[in-house]
């Protein structure tokens, strides 16, 4: 799970555009780790990525993830149609 995830869910909760069904503090690391998902955190190589891809996609959120997906060689669990534009493995 990348941090950037977590960032993004705390802004919309704070923001008002999300509700949670459970506290912020449970689902992040709570949950994720229960559930044996690991964090990743951004980096330079990650960053760098970012220059590589090109604009189907303009979250900058989305981007960021993206960009960790291809660098780790992960596959990414979403339902966004604009994912699969990118060379990346993508689940859902």
């Amino acid at each position: 799970m990348s941090h950037t995830t977590a960032w993004e869910v705390a802004i919309k909760v704070h923001s008002g555009k999300l509700k949670l069904t459970v506290p912020y503090e449970d689902m992040f690391p709570g949950a994720l780790s229960s559930n044996g998902f690991q964090a990743l955190a951004p980096d330079f190589r990650h960053y760098q990525e970012l220059l590589a891809l090109p604009l189907h996609h303009r979250d900058p959120f989305d981007r960021l993830t993206i960009a960790q997906a291809r660098v780790e060689e992960l596959t990414l669990v979403s339902n966004d149609p604009h994912f699969g534009e990118y060379d990346v493995r993508v689940l859902w």
